[in-house]
């Protein structure tokens, strides 16, 4: 866990509480990974009789394996390699992402990932509006402005890595594509983990929430993802006759209770990634009840004093869950 220097006025009382705060995570944290952590020069101990193979971040300097840059001791059979604690974005096929579209090219568009490149989403790789599953024309490339156009926020998954370093995205399923009707957060990759599920429903607030590998999050208001290939006639002349009704400023309406739960949503995950918290729903989640309990308003939520009490029940959480 990599803790951060708190960027916010503290009263010395706050100050004492916070820094108590982070003595305790550490403390558990030092005691969980004793023998794994290592900073620049620290001593890596291996066995010298078995062969073994020098991986990233290590040095063999003087007959002794080195670290050469700070982080975590990882062994794979015999490759012994140091994972730094705030590395970059590194992308793996099948990652979930969130990015901004950047530019409309001829079959497809580029996507805004954080990376050190663009990520591409071919025309051939996503699934057309109309869900049928046939091979793309002209006039699919013609209409490609209907689909996305520039700033929109969409999903997808990494479908391979280029020579060049270039991603290809591809979005065949109905829970891809755009997202709208909510807010885009940035996060520092290193606080989001790879999980089996990285698409959050959180039914006591009815939103829905996506936490991409690539640290892009998306909060917004849940929209249901329906299968246009099992919607019979009759549905599909409702909401053709209910569209025409409804004016766009209609349709994009979202009432005042989500606004103000994707905010508050919003609100905690900055204040994690702010003290440098894993990014997870469980914590997003817990931190927001938190805020709740406390009565503590959403736009107080980025002061110093809930900074501190984030702090104080991360400790006491992991307290408890190592008595565990």
């Amino acid at each position: 866990m990599v803790m951060r220097k708190l960027q916010l006025p503290l009263s010395q009382t706050q100050k004492v509480r916070f820094e108590r705060a982070i003595e305790r995570l550490q403390s558990l944290s030092s005691t969980a990974n004793s023998d794994a952590s290592v900073i620049v020069t620290d001593s890596i101990p291996v066995n010298h009789e078995d062969a073994f193979l020098k991986g990233h971040g290590t040095s063999e300097v003087d007959g002794e394996l080195l670290a050469t840059v700070c982080g975590v001791v990882e062994r794979v059979d015999k490759l012994v390699y140091v994972r730094t604690l705030r590395a970059r974005y590194k992308p793996e096929v099948g990652d979930i992402v969130v990015g901004r579209v950047i530019e409309v090219s001829q079959k497809g568009w580029r996507v805004e990932l954080n990376f050190t490149q663009d990520g591409v989403l071919m025309l051939s790789s996503m699934t057309l509006p109309d869900g049928i599953q046939r091979r793309r024309t002209s006039v699919d490339e013609l209409n490609m402005r209907n689909i996305f156009v520039e700033d929109d926020v969409v999903c997808a998954e990494v479908r391979n890595l280029q020579h060049d370093g270039s991603l290809q995205l591809q979005a065949r399923s109905q829970k891809y594509g755009k997202l709208e009707k909510g807010q885009l957060l940035k996060v520092d990759p290193y606080l989001v983990k790879r999980s089996k599920h990285h698409f959050h429903y959180i039914e006591s607030l009815g939103i829905d929430l996506i936490i991409g590998c690539n640290g892009f999050i998306w909060v917004g208001e849940h929209v249901e993802v329906r299968d246009p290939m099992v919607i019979d006639d009759q549905k599909d002349d409702e909401m053709i006759s209910s569209s025409t009704k409804n004016t766009g400023k209609e349709q994009s309406h979202i009432p005042p209770e989500t606004r103000q739960s994707i905010c508050r949503i919003g609100n905690a995950i900055r204040v994690l990634s702010n003290l440098g918290f894993t990014v997870t729903v469980e914590v997003i989640v817990e931190t927001v009840n938190l805020s709740n309990s406390k009565n503590i308003d959403i736009h107080d939520m980025l002061g110093s004093e809930f900074h501190v009490v984030v702090a104080e029940n991360e400790a006491e959480r992991r307290r408890a869950k190592r008595k565990k």
